[in-house]
């Protein structure tokens, strides 16, 4: 069969009705979270403006055109169905030559791509990567916000250079832990308890263990859990306080929403937290803080993201410790989860943007900043 080529559009948005490619799905183990995110992006699509065209890409990499019917009876899963299309990566320049294993299995012209896909392989810059070459709109920070906050270690240094607060931690490398286990021993030691260990490039707490107890060996299984999930880990100091989120939306002039805080129903927000159906973790929106403090976070969130060069969105986490006030700048999340229990679009709505107006802000964001790139490429 002869492969099928198929342009993106560029340039500005126009008054007529858009083709938004939406991706979910994913490799990385928050392929079920990425989901269930999606659902928020199609069903507050604002259809007089925009169509949705629905993209799946399995746990093996694999891309899946749905039709609208088949996408809503999607469990937690994509799987490979044999009467589903399936379009393989695209290569080349800005058109990208497809080579589909079906009859009419071509993905159709897309003005925008939201990518709703969390952790490795969608929020990392791969998929950022991905799109820039094909020179098509997508909501969201580009390459170098989207890997910078994807590591946590590389995010924190940023940020202390910036003289932003960030938790104190000791980065644990696969090679260090495996040749200089003795001197990691020591520097971790330094931190006191009780302590976090945490792979560097995972999200939804995936993979992160509390260690109370002065215990080596705890220390030690926690190290080499996360160790199998990712090469470099981190083990940071507990923060006894309240977790703070604060919501962020914009390019050039970017705003904070109020400010709302996870109340954990265990002793942490933890991914069972999170997401199973018996967590008993509250959501407080607005936060109970005094304007001082709330006006703090609302300002370090805005900071945080433009020193890390975000656009179009990010949710800014913190930790408000007790006693002394102080605000520590914990991470950024550049695809945040747009799930029922999701903070991020409750605190725009909190904040006067409800659903609709929210994803269509962020396709606008897109276009705007798409096309101020073209602008400067074309000057250069």
């Amino acid at each position: 069969m002869p492969a099928v080529r198929v342009c993106y559009m560029s340039g500005p948005m126009t008054p007529s009705r858009q083709t938004v490619g939406i991706l979910f799905g994913g490799r990385s183990g928050e392929h079920p979270i990425s989901i269930r995110s999606s659902r928020f992006v199609v069903e507050s699509l604002d259809r007089q403006r925009f169509q949705p065209a629905l993209i799946g890409i399995d746990r093996a990499g694999g891309w899946h055109l749905l039709a609208e019917d088949a996408y809503w009876k999607l469990a937690d899963e994509l799987t490979p169905d044999a009467g589903r299309p399936v379009v393989p990566l695209p290569r080349g320049g800005r058109c990208g030559l497809l080579d589909p294993r079906q009859p009419g299995a071509s993905l159709p012209d897309l003005d925008l791509v939201f990518p709703v896909l969390h952790g490795p392989y969608g929020e990392d810059g791969t998929i950022q990567g991905l799109l820039d070459s094909f020179d098509v709109p997508y909501v969201g920070v580009g390459v170098l916000a989207a890997a910078v906050c994807m590591d946590k270690d590389v995010c924190k240094r940023l940020l202390r250079d910036a003289g932003i607060d960030i938790v104190p931690y000791v980065l644990v490398t696969a090679r260090d832990w495996a040749q200089r286990r003795e001197t990691v021993r020591g520097a971790i030691a330094a931190l006191g308890r009780p302590l976090f260990v945490k792979p560097a490039n995972l999200g939804s707490s995936l993979g992160v263990t509390r260690v109370s107890e002065n215990a080596p060996a705890v220390l030690e299984a926690a190290i080499d859990a996360a160790l199998a999930l990712d090469a470099k880990v981190l083990v940071e100091r507990a923060i006894e306080g309240r977790e703070i989120e604060c919501a962020v939306l914009g390019n050039d002039d970017p705003r904070a929403s109020v400010a709302g805080e996870i109340v954990p129903g265990e002793a942490f927000y933890s991914y069972e937290d999170k997401y199973a159906a018996h967590s008993l973790a509250q959501t407080r929106i607005p936060a109970d803080l005094d304007d001082e403090t709330g006006e703090r976070i609302r300002e370090l969130a805005v900071r945080a993201y433009r020193t890390v060069e975000c656009s179009g969105m990010a949710r800014v986490d913190f930790f408000l410790e007790n006693g002394s006030g102080r605000v520590y700048v914990n991470e950024l999340n550049t695809i945040p989860g747009f799930t029922s229990i999701s903070m991020y679009p409750k605190l725009w709505e909190a904040s006067g943007l409800a659903g609709p107006a929210l994803v269509s802000r962020l396709l606008e964001l897109a276009a705007e900043r798409h096309e101020s790139r073209r602008r400067r490429a074309v000057a250069g």
